[in-house]
């Protein structure tokens, strides 16, 4: 029966070929039309992106990487991806569909399955650790392995992992670490601590028992990390838990530590030629030739949404500013450097159910990849970009090409021409292309301005939209399905491009984990690290 199903599809085949007309006579095969050909403006762009894949060669020699840089955007799951560049094509006058942001010319993609040891849908804790120890663990749990239990110190003695960017110290490399979230936060946190709660970012969240058992808070552990001579720049938010609740910070905010020790004074005197800046001046002052390390806390929690941060009095620097300046110090070192970045606030902005500020985030983060791109050599260093997880975004309703991403839907007549009113649904009410599956629900504050109370409305889940809504600005909340206090993290694979030497190692659909082992590839890291521990 076995040697019949295979036999089939060739007996159809040949039937089929026995049974055409015209064996004998010499019919031709029918033109093509001028528009299939080489003419049509999409068959010469593919004919053109198969000769510059051809042409791509990538170095597949274990160590050929001197540098690496892993860009993480938090939550930038498929459904944001699409929706950023196409927001981005639109905000440059085009449609939007065809437009690429920077990390979609890589030459290589692949996808990465997302879930935690102890979670279908993961959270950032354990995802980054999988990226960055190459080793999958809990949700919640920083740089452990998943033998580890959530919240408990002591069951994660013993249980620590070495990181990407620790190896890269001792191998004599230098490293940096930058986020738009707390550097504090569970992602950042992931590069350099070791933690069995990832809300324990100063002394005031620490249990009891972890206090009992001595384990150290995320904000002092990288004060006191002390691999190499330690992390050469660091450049994020959550600043309130490097100082004590006495003092007040730039921003009239008090401190989170309740063990009294101001960290960034305590950062200021081990690194005697080492900058702390706070604001966007100070950040602009910073010499590159005169400082090799650096530390940037711009924010008493997270750094402001790009859609906001013209509005902060006190300034911040922009994801692609930051990225600039870390890649001019860390290359400075002949022995190359690990940078990595994190678009932090995509993933808050989703959590809010504010498509808008999202994926203003998402484009601003594209940049920042640009900037690396148009600053190292391709032919050292690899450039990793992917997300932690997805979220629960979607974008649906047959929109006529070049629809405003955040508008109404208005989709096609019967002959396949743009409508010019918004389509109604079932209920005859309009809607939006984007939209959540869980979360908070619809609001809208129009044009919200900075520090209002945008996101402090209860629960308002269902259908809300009339019509005269403006959902294209920064206050517009999408509607929601199923009423929770947050929307949620998704399940799905997250994509993963990369370019550079070994980038070929992400094809294909992997492990989280993989991520590390790339890197360890492309970079030689652990052999590196063991032999300059043998020195």
């Amino acid at each position: 029966m076995k040697h019949t199903l295979k036999l089939l599809p060739i007996l159809m085949a040949t039937a089929l070929l026995t049974a055409c007309p015209g064996d004998d006579d010499d019919t031709p095969l029918p033109e093509p039309s001028a528009d299939w050909t080489k003419t049509n403006a999409w068959f010469e762009a593919g004919q053109n992106t198969v000769v510059a894949a051809n042409d791509t060669e990538v170095n597949l020699t274990r160590g050929s990487a001197k540098n690496v840089i892993l860009f993480v955007g938090d939550g930038m799951g498929i459904s944001t991806v699409t929706a950023a560049r196409i927001l981005a094509g639109q905000m440059e006058g085009q449609t939007g569909e065809e437009y690429q942001l920077s990390f979609d010319k890589f030459p290589v993609a692949g996808l990465l399955k997302t879930y935690n040891t102890n979670q279908q849908t993961p959270d950032s804790a354990g995802t980054m650790t999988a990226m960055i120890s190459g080793v999958k663990t809990k949700a919640g749990v920083i740089g452990l392995s998943e033998a580890a239990l959530r919240a408990d110190c002591a069951s994660g003695q013993g249980k620590e992992m070495i990181t990407a960017i620790e190896l890269a110290e001792i191998a004599g490399k230098s490293t940096g670490v930058v986020s738009t979230a707390r550097i504090t936060h569970a992602t950042p946190a992931a590069t350099y601590a070791k933690s069995a709660e990832r809300n324990w970012e100063s002394d005031d969240g620490l249990s009891d028992e972890a206090k009992t058992n001595g384990c150290k808070d995320i904000a002092q552990q990288l004060i006191d990390f002390n691999y190499g001579d330690g992390i050469d720049v660091v450049l994020g938010g959550g600043r309130r838990h490097f100082i004590p609740n006495t003092l007040t910070d730039e921003e009239g905010k008090n401190g989170k530590r309740q063990d009294g020790q101001n960290l960034i004074g305590e950062w200021q005197n081990m690194y005697s030629n080492g900058q702390y800046v706070y604001d966007q001046a100070g950040f602009d002052a910073v010499d590159v030739t005169a400082t090799n390390k650096l530390l940037g806390l711009f924010n008493s929690s997270h750094m402001e949404y790009e859609a906001d941060r013209v509005n902060d009095v006190a300034g911040e620097p922009s994801l692609s500013q930051m990225t600039e300046k870390s890649l001019q110090i860390l290359s400075q070192n002949d022995q190359g450097f690990f940078l990595t970045v994190e678009s932090g606030r995509v993933d808050h902005a989703h959590h809010a159910g504010n498509a808008h500020r999202a994926l203003l985030d998402a484009v601003e983060f594209a940049k920042a990849i640009q900037v690396a791109v148009d600053s190292v050599d391709l032919n050292e260093t690899l450039i990793v970009v992917t997300a932690d997880h997805s979220h629960v975004l979607t974008l649906a309703g047959y929109p006529t090409r070049g629809n405003p991403i955040l508008g109404l839907v208005k989709t096609n007549d019967s002959a396949g021409n743009p409508e010019s009113e918004p389509v109604l649904a079932g209920d005859d009410m309009p809607y939006t292309t984007l939209g959540y599956t869980n979360g908070l629900g619809y609001a809208n504050y129009g044009d919200a301005s900075f520090g209002d109370q945008r996101y402090s409305e209860p629960n308002n889940a269902g259908r809300h939209i009339h019509g005269d809504e403006d959902t294209e600005t920064s206050g517009f909340h999408q509607e929601t399905l199923v009423p929770l206090g947050s929307e949620t993290h998704a399940g799905e694979d997250v994509g993963v491009y990369a370019i550079g030497p070994g980038a070929q190692l992400l094809r294909g659909v992997n492990e989280q984990s993989m991520v590390f082992h790339a890197i360890d590839f492309a970079a030689d890291l652990i052999n590196q690290a063991e032999a300059s521990a043998v020195q």
